[in-house]
Formats: structure tokens, C-alpha cells, sequence
């Protein structure tokens, strides 16, 4: 049976930069897309909510049109019933009841006075309400239009690189397996608490990459040995000398360059 091979100090520096390469590609994928799904989101919950306020306002005209309608039937009944009353006076046998209709007769012009005064009220209403409408719709229309044209950028991304980004978080993933949970816990702290996701850093021109903190010489050869985990006492990311750097890069190059056809 043959022995399986050790898992040298170098062999999980290899392995942590390779992973820290292939998550900033992914990184530089989704920066691509910035802002755009959170935009096309936003655009989403505003143009609902315009909709829902249309459908509201809309509502509301058919209630007061409704109104109107109810008036104006009134106003009917009402005109036929001080029709009839008159023709009553006509036949009276005393002022009594002369006196008496007259009253009802007044009873149903005030009314109908009170039944037009209201429709005129209710279409005052309406006439606002429609404004309203007319500002809502045109806003929506505005924000449709906005976010056809943000779906379709963003659509345009997607198609161009959500194949890469599946094929390398499946890389990704594959990768972290290999590494022991206490080196990819602590990958994952750092990356997670580092503006750029940087956690693993090439020494670059004596310092650690991306900062200006010189890195003493003896400590660099410690780094270049590859015989230990060593991390930037400022920062807190895995250093690997810059041959080990290069090296991975361009194994890594050629992966990416199959990813990404």
C-alpha cells in the first residue's frame, strides 16, 4: 500500500494562495456588476410600491365616482318627488295641506341642492386625484423604462461571466476542502475583515503587498524558506515569497484562461 504523501508547510502556502487568487477573481467579477443587482432591486420595491399607490388612488376615483352616481340619483328622486308634490297643490282642499307640501317641496330642492353641492365637491377631488395618477404613472413609467435598461446591463454582465463565477466558486470550493480547517477559518477571518479580501499577500519591493510596512530581511528569508506560516504582524495576512507568488500565478493564469472562454 503506498504511503500517501505529506502535506508540506509549502504545499499549504501553494494551496492558500491559490484559493486567495482564485476568490479575488471571483471579487473582480462581482465588482463588475458593482451596484447594478442592488440598483435593479431598489427599482423593483419602488415601482411596487408606485403601483400599489396607483391602485390605491385609482380605487379611490371609482368610490367617489360611485358617490357621484348615487347623488345623481338622488337628485332624480328627489326632482320627481316635488314634481308630484305640485301637482298635489293643485288639488288641495285647504292651506293646511297647500302648506304642507310646500314644505316637502322645499325639503327635496334643498336636497338636491345639498346632493349638487356635494357632487361638485367630489369631482374636485377627483380632478386632484387624477393629478396625482397622472405624477404616479409618469414616474412609473420613468422608473420602468429605468429598469429595463439596468436589467438588460445587467443581464449583458451576467451572460458574459456567470459561467466563469460558477466554474470558480466550484474551484473555490474544491480548493478550501484541501486546506486544514484551522489555516481556512483563519483565511476566512482575515479575508472577511479586509477591505480588498486580501489574506494572503505576496512580499512585494520588501514589503507586505499592499501596504508600506518594510518586512525586515532576516524575517523575508524565513518567508522564502517555506517552512512555516508566517503572518504580517500588522495586518494579520499569510506572507508568501514572491517566487511562490509568480509560480501560483501562473498555474492559476491558465485555469482562469479555460474559465473564462
Amino acid at each position: 500500500m503506498a504511503k500517501a504523501k505529506e502535506v508540506t508547510v509549502e504545499d499549504k502556502l501553494r494551496a492558500l494562495y491559490d484559493l486567495q487568487l482564485i476568490d479575488s477573481r471571483i471579487d473582480k467579477i462581482r465588482n463588475v456588476r458593482g451596484e447594478l443587482p442592488l440598483e435593479v432591486e431598489d427599482l423593483e420595491d419602488e415601482i411596487a410600491g408606485l403601483q400599489t399607490r396607483l391602485e390605491k388612488v385609482n380605487g379611490e376615483v371609482s368610490e367617489l365616482e360611485a358617490d357621484i352616481k348615487s347623488k345623481k340619483n338622488l337628485i332624480k328622486e328627489s326632482q320627481e318627488k316635488a314634481k308630484k308634490y305640485e301637482e298635489q297643490q293643485k288639488n288641495v282642499r285647504n292651506n293646511r295641506e297647500f302648506d304642507a307640501l310646500s314644505k316637502e317641496i322645499e325639503f327635496q330642492q334643498l336636497e338636491v341642492e345639498l346632493a349638487e353641492k356635494r357632487i361638485r365637491e367630489f369631482k374636485a377631488k377627483i380632478d386632484n386625484k387624477k393629478e396625482v395618477i397622472s405624477g404616479s404613472q409618469e414616474k412609473l413609467d420613468e422608473r420602468n423604462s429605468h429598469l429595463t435598461f439596468k436589467k438588460g446591463e445587467l443581464n449583458t454582465i451576467l451572460e458574459e461571466t456567470q459561467a466563469e463565477e460558477e466554474a470558480l466558486n466550484a474551484k473555490s470550493a474544491e480548493f478550501a476542502e484541501k486546506i486544514e480547517d484551522r489555516l481556512i477559518n483563519a483565511y476566512r477571518r482575515i479575508r472577511g475583515s479586509a477591505k480588498n479580501g486580501l489574506a494572503v499577500v505576496p512580499i512585494e519591493r520588501g514589503a507586505s503587498g499592499g501596504s508600506f510596512f518594510t518586512i525586515p530581511p532576516q524575517r523575508q528569508l524565513e518567508i522564502a524558506s517555506r517552512k512555516k506560516v508566517i503572518t504580517d504582524e500588522h495586518s494579520g495576512r499569510v506572507l508568501v515569497d514572491p517566487e511562490l507568488a509568480r509560480e501560483e500565478e501562473e498555474k492559476m493564469a491558465k485555469i482562469f484562461g479555460k474559465f473564462a472562454k
